[in-house]
């Protein structure tokens, strides 16, 4: 086992009896590593990654900011982003009644938990706030660009995503948008949402797709790099 850098990453080098070049991104801090042909020397193999390098970038972003998140306690003062504005947490103790969130002034997220709660169950209601939150902002969004696009998307759901902010299921006509987007601006939901509509007339994301997206949404490189920045 060895190591290359490229771009001032640090890549792990495995070398079996393989055929084709692997490369990967880990949890939890997006450690990166290749699996080579035996036969491959380091030059090639950096050649390989820089022909990856945009998707390796995006790929080592997204682990490092998934590993921000898992810092959060959900105590009373930290800030806590709901499409894209900082909020500061106030934590509430309750004895009866609903657990919930909900916004306050623009400036506050209240957090109703029971008495004695964990860091876990703080969460969940976070999330179940988001998510709630997220799917009532998509489907206006699928209206939207199913009438510009001229795609009939048939559902979507939400769930937590490591490494992508949208997947397609072109068979079914469904999207899935990730839940971490209930914390970015929302021209980027509207962003990924146009994305995965768009993977129902090119499932790829060559150069016809990316003609596509520059036909109907011009400005979506500069959006994706937001995304993916921490």
């Amino acid at each position: 086992m060895s190591t290359i850098i490229v771009n001032d990453i640090e890549i792990e080098v495995t070398r079996k009896n393989i055929k084709n070049i692997h490369l990967s991104v880990h949890p939890p801090d997006g450690k990166a590593k290749i699996s080579s042909p035996i036969y491959v020397n380091d030059d090639a193999l950096r050649l390989f990654v820089l022909s990856k390098i945009d998707w390796l970038q995006n790929q080592i972003f997204r682990f490092k900011s998934l590993e921000k998140i898992k810092e959060i306690d959900y105590t009373t003062g930290e800030i806590h982003y709901f499409f894209g504005k900082p909020y500061s947490l106030n934590v509430i103790e309750i004895d009866k009644g609903s657990t919930k969130a909900e916004l306050r002034n623009k400036k506050n997220i209240d957090l109703y938990v029971k008495k004695g709660s964990s860091k876990e169950q703080r969460e969940k209601i976070m999330k179940e706030w988001y998510r709630k939150e997220l799917k009532e902002e998509i489907p206006p969004l699928i209206e939207k660009w199913e009438e510009i696009i001229g795609e009939k998307v048939e559902g979507f759901g939400v769930k937590q995503m490591k490494t992508r902010w949208g997947t397609c299921n072109t068979k079914d006509r469904r999207i899935w948008i990730n839940l971490e987007l209930s914390k970015k601006a929302p021209h980027c939901l509207e962003y990924v949402v146009v994305h995965e509509i768009m993977h129902l007339v090119e499932r790829g994301h060559g150069p016809f797709f990316q003609r596509l997206m520059d036909q109907f949404y011009p400005n979506w490189r500069d959006i994706k790099q937001e995304l993916n920045r921490i």
